[in-house]
């Protein structure tokens, strides 16, 4: 009888013993969410990626894509981009188009692998890198109220430059040298010329002149003879006025001349 109980006591101690560790293994079993059987959830995305976010005209752009395995009929176009060419794997080239600046958009399409349409878009801005040309200067003109005049005959002259230049003048011998203008601080230069009075009949250049250089030489006629003075016509005189030689008779008429008949 003891024999057999004690048989039990040792039995049921190793029992005991044994159901120790089966009870911690099976609590370490248990997943967690960072172990490698755990499900994967995340879904696939579709991208369209730029290795350069700006660039110029003419400059080369790479491209790469994230799509789903599998994917087909994979797309790129924009108004901003030429020879746009799909490498191996999942990346594309294109070489940046002559477009004014600005941004514009990329677009990226194509067929997933469960048939669906697939899009992904991208910004690239564009600038071409020059600075902007100043305005052109204005090129000076130059006007005469008349082309030709009498000595001491006034023309008016007029010279029209940009709005910074510093001086303007016109130089001619038809004027007896240089004539100076004034501003009204707008580009505009005006003045009086006066034909000299010692100039002779011809015709004469007159150079025109902005910031102390010549732009412009403009054809001037002078005419020196003037007018025709008529003679002036005799005045009658007043009978009453008339004298009378002594010996004579005034008639009214002229005085007889010697007839050769009368002498006896």
């Amino acid at each position: 009888m003891r024999k057999a109980l004690t048989f039990s006591a040792i039995a049921l101690a190793s029992s005991m013993a044994l159901a120790v560790p089966t009870a911690a293994f099976a609590a370490d079993s248990t997943p967690t969410a960072h172990s490698s059987s755990s499900p994967d959830t995340k879904t696939d995305a579709v991208a369209l990626k730029l290795a350069v976010s700006s660039g110029k005209p003419g400059d080369s752009l790479q491209m790469s894509m994230e799509v789903p395995d599998g994917s087909t009929n994979l797309s790129i176009s924009s108004k901003a981009l030429n020879d746009v060419k799909m490498t191996d794997g999942r990346g594309a080239t294109a070489t940046i188009a002559k477009v004014a600046d600005g941004s514009y958009g990329v677009s990226l399409t194509g067929t997933g692998p469960d048939g669906k349409k697939i899009q992904a878009t991208a910004q690239l801005t564009v600038k071409d890198g020059k600075p902007t040309p100043p305005p052109a200067p204005t090129t000076p003109t130059v006007s005469l109220s008349k082309d030709s005049g009498k000595p001491g005959e006034k023309i008016q002259v007029t010279i029209k430059t940009a709005p910074n230049e510093k001086s303007a003048f016109i130089k001619s011998d038809a004027f007896g040298g240089q004539v100076n203008l004034k501003s009204n601080g707008k580009g505009t230069w005006t003045g009086t010329a006066v034909v000299a009075k010692d100039v002779k009949s011809g015709y004469y250049g007159v150079g025109a002149y902005a910031g102390g250089k010549q732009f412009d030489t403009v054809k001037f006629s002078t005419d020196a003879t003037g007018p025709v003075t008529p003679k002036p016509k005799p005045t009658p005189v007043d009978p009453s006025h008339h004298k009378t030689p002594k010996g004579s008779v005034n008639t009214g008429q002229a005085p007889l001349g010697w007839v050769p008949s009368d002498v006896a």
